[in-house]
């Protein structure tokens, strides 16, 4: 037994409740939150409907204009003392991961250590410079600020359920902004509700955060509310393009973080062996339930059966299982659904001539991890993005014909090239359309310094990360002073 097996004996203070500075019964009534691994109930969360959304926003504003006042230092000291929190004690996030979105412990530790990062990166974003001075024309101050943009409504996933809240939550709040959270029902605790634990005994002020699980009713009061000017989603292709429609008409600031079908190229002069391992993490961690996942193996033809043999071996050693037992590297995908839509992928690209080299089979939601061979271009396992720990090896005989594959995605998320030159690849990184390109190192990589986003169909409308993130929660304003009226001829 491990303390990550269920649920903590005691109540928690949300238990069947929502949050907007307090935890509070809402008008939805309660859900039940169940392990995919166990079919076990490990926690009952309140259900916010649309009206919790108009009482959320108009504390949320109220709130949102006193906090703007607070000196940077202020602000700053919530994120520090939120993060030594966490530091000194990890597992009450990581207790919720693991059973909540079937998170294996690896996984949900090093989850756990990027929100500390994330924390500490929003404590410096506070004292950021938040303006310049312009040179101007006539004989004035010219300046442009960066100011806040009121209330932020925040959609987030449930794949890296708490990384992925928060590292839109902190940064906008460190901007001076209040939040609203809709966290994925599937994970409102890790998603939300045990963020908002820890930053309001970090001290964080009644009102700026609110969480409000709930089904997409919610999310669509909140993408169409008057008074949140910004949403920040991160989610599904499909669903960002239903946002940014919803979102058009009111001009809403939206930034999107979207799916992808993320390649790794392996170059001639790789090491095979060093490859295939880091293809396994970039396919395999978290069951592939990740926008970054290396979803297109390319290899040169010469290599191609030789890294998919080492790629196969690999996933056929991944142990799999309930994830509370240390030794399964792997856990569950989320739910049914997800696990149908992995084997029909799976299914059908085979039927359309894709070898299977390894997995291709599931028990429960429990799919083991696959690899494919001889992958057809036109196949659903090559041309979209699965979702689940399928690795597809594709083979070329040109590097100009690998850069074309690369680029035929409609996503542009994550690139890696792995090689023996690494100077090489960094000049083909110019050919590469993608958000981020990684030079001997696989496609999953995040840092809260680093401004992190996709182009193409993987996102638009901001970065997250470091000084990027200021750009996507602020506003910007342009401000000029000079000692006396302008006189004007008329």
């Amino acid at each position: 037994m491990t303390s990550t097996d269920s649920a903590p004996a005691t109540t928690p203070l949300w238990s069947g409740k929502i949050f907007d500075g307090t935890w509070r019964a809402s008008g939805g009534g309660t859900m039940e939150v169940t392990a995919p691994a166990t079919g076990e109930v490990v926690a009952t969360v309140g259900v916010a409907g649309a009206e919790d959304v108009d009482a959320s926003v108009a504390a949320a504003r109220t709130a949102q204009r006193a906090w703007a006042k607070l000196g940077y230092d202020e602000r700053a000291r919530v994120f520090i003392k939120a993060s030594a929190l966490l530091a000194a004690d990890p597992d009450r996030i990581v207790r919720w991961l693991v059973p909540e979105s079937g998170s294996g412990q690896g996984k949900a530790r090093f989850e756990a250590g990027l929100l500390i990062a994330e924390l500490n990166e929003a404590a410096a974003l506070t004292s950021e410079p938040y303006g310049e001075l312009l040179r101007s024309s006539k004989p004035r101050l010219s300046a442009v600020r960066r100011v806040p943009l009121g209330v932020v409504g925040v959609i987030s996933p449930f794949n890296f359920p708490a990384i992925l809240g928060l590292r839109s939550v902190a940064p906008a709040l460190a901007a001076g902004n209040a939040v609203i959270l809709k966290p994925d029902p599937r994970t409102p605790v890790s998603g939300g509700l045990a963020l908002a634990e820890l930053l309001a005994e970090a001290g964080l002020p009644e009102g700026l955060l609110h969480v409000l699980p709930g089904g997409s009713d919610v999310g669509e009061a909140l993408v169409a509310h008057p008074d949140v000017p910004c949403i920040s989603f991160t989610g599904s292709t499909p669903a960002g393009r239903a946002i940014g429609t919803a979102a058009a008409p009111l001009l809403k600031k939206v930034h999107l973080e979207l799916g992808g079908n993320n390649a790794l190229l392996v170059l001639p002069d790789a090491d095979l062996d060093a490859a295939a391992s880091a293809g396994a993490w970039g396919s395999f961690l978290h069951q592939g339930q990740i926008c970054m996942t290396a979803g297109r193996h390319l290899v040169h033809v010469s290599q191609a059966a030789e890294y998919a043999a080492a790629l196969a071996a690999k996933a056929d050693a991944l142990p799999v299982g309930d994830p509370t037992d240390p030794a399964n590297a792997l856990g569950p995908v989320i739910d049914e659904r997800q696990r149908d839509r992995i084997h029909s992928i799976v299914t059908r690209s085979v039927e359309q001539g894709a070898v299977l080299a390894a997995g291709g089979t599931y028990d429960g939601l429990f799919y083991r991890p696959t690899v494919l061979t001889d992958v057809p271009l036109d196949s659903p396992a090559f041309a979209e993005e699965v979702f689940g720990p399928v690795a597809p090896v594709v083979a070329y005989e040109t590097v100009d014909e690998a850069i074309e594959l690369v680029n035929s995605s409609e996503y542009g998320l994550s690139v890696s090239i792995l090689t023996g030159n690494a100077f090489a690849a960094w000049e083909l990184a110019d050919r590469i359309e993608s958000g981020a390109v990684h030079i001997n190192d696989q496609t999953v990589d995040d840092e809260a310094v680093a401004p992190f986003g996709g182009s193409k169909a993987s996102g638009t409308g901001g970065r997250f990360g470091g000084r990027a993130s200021l750009d996507t929660f602020s506003e910007v304003q342009w401000v000029t002073a000079q000692a006396q009226i302008e006189r004007y001829p008329f």
